[in-house]
């Protein structure tokens, strides 16, 4: 990994996400970075016993969860790098999910941290598509193919309230 402090907390130190917001008091804090090969964003994650879904097993809702979250931080890192940007400079890129498709190709064991490698496939734009892989150790447990919009959060505050 490259940077020391995460795209989370440079981004959104703010962040009230579950997943992967750093001011969520009791959320999962997932911490994304640049890979040193420069195409790639990655993250780590030992699943909490609580997230078990068969015995022994990591529960498929938290891998989607994890997911979602890498994936969508994969594509504004992906924004910010395209327009020259830092994470966390003026004005903040945000995106939010359009499509998230899981294939779960393995069961993914408890007790053994996991490794998120997303990248994004493709022209980055309004809407990108990120392939995000699921590593348990040198085993491939699940993949996913999703796309992300970029998003005014003004705007979407708004849709939010008129809802």
């Amino acid at each position: 990994m490259t940077d020391t402090l995460s795209l989370q907390d440079r981004g959104h130190p703010d962040g009230i996400c579950y997943g992967c917001g750093s001011a969520h008091p009791s959320g999962l804090h997932l911490k994304s970075h640049w890979h040193e090969d420069g195409r790639h964003v990655v993250a780590t994650h030992t699943p909490d016993p609580q997230f078990t879904g068969w015995p022994g097993l990591v529960y498929g809702g938290l891998l989607a969860m994890l997911i979602d979250c890498h994936s969508n931080w994969t594509a504004m890192a992906y924004h910010y790098r395209a327009e020259g940007r830092e994470a966390g400079s003026q004005p903040p890129i945000n995106c939010v999910t359009g499509r998230l498709d899981i294939r779960y190709l393995k069961p993914t064991p408890m007790g053994v941290p996991l490794l998120l490698k997303g990248r994004v496939e493709g022209d980055v734009g309004r809407k990108s598509r990120v392939i995000c892989e699921v590593w348990a150790g040198d085993v491939l447990t699940a993949t996913a193919d999703s796309v992300f919009v970029r998003v005014d959060t003004d705007q979407l505050a708004r849709a939010a309230g008129s809802a």
